[in-house]
């Protein structure tokens, strides 16, 4: 990558909520951007932590026994194994720092609603 990447232009680039898009590559680790708004799914990655970074608004994210309250500028890794459900009410934009052939969904039980698919990230 020669490119600088600014992260209010990638943002600007798409509105889909909850579709990741790849913005950089560091070693095996994709950093995404995405835009959010209502529910996620409960699931979990077996295999690696998740890393949030809320860019704007405010990001609830829900774990079996607790809600962690983000706001812009706050940062919360999701431990590997953790199941956890993001959530943002009026909508937010975050950063997400995971190993490449990661799934947004991970591993979920639950039936997807029409509003979410998996990925593993697009590229802009």
């Amino acid at each position: 990558m020669d490119n600088k990447i600014n992260l209010s232009e990638a943002l600007g680039s798409f509105d889909e909520q909850w579709s990741p898009r790849n913005i950089a590559t560091v070693n095996d680790y994709d950093v995404r951007v995405v835009h959010i708004q209502g529910e996620f799914v409960w699931h979990a990655h077996d295999d690696t932590d998740e890393l949030f970074q809320v860019l704007t608004g405010d990001v609830q994210i829900h774990l079996r026994d607790r809600t962690i309250e983000l706001s812009a500028g706050d940062i919360y890794v999701v431990p590997k194994g953790v199941e956890h459900k993001p959530a943002s009410v009026d909508g937010a934009s975050m950063l997400l720092f995971e190993p490449s052939d990661t799934t947004n969904t991970g591993t979920t039980s639950e039936e997807l609603p029409d509003h979410i698919s998996t990925t593993s990230g697009v590229a802009l």
